[in-house]
């Protein structure tokens, strides 16, 4: 039996802080996550990171996650947005 494709989709930014002696080896631990994507780092530990799922539980359950890598002090939601699958293919003008 497969499983049936998404009916929505979320997108989650979230602001990581780590200590800075741990940002490559916390960067490498979010990027496991799926749909967990790393956009930016600062050299004072800060991470600007994405999450995209099917629902809000996997989104909120990965900022869990996130909160218990070694070398995080805080990963705090910043916004989240949900979207119907379906409304993802539509084409937009331009």
């Amino acid at each position: 039996m497969s499983a049936s494709p998404p009916t929505e989709v979320h997108v989650a930014g979230v602001v990581v802080h780590a200590y800075p002696e741990a940002v490559a080896r916390v960067v490498s631990a979010v990027e496991t996550h799926a749909g967990a994507r790393v956009h930016a780092q600062s050299r004072d530990g800060k991470l600007v990171v994405t999450l995209e799922a099917d629902d809000a539980d996997t989104i909120a359950t990965a900022i869990v996650e996130i909160n218990r890598i070694d070398g995080v002090l805080a990963a705090s939601l910043v916004y989240q947005h949900a979207e119907s699958a379906a409304s993802m293919d539509e084409e937009v003008e331009s």
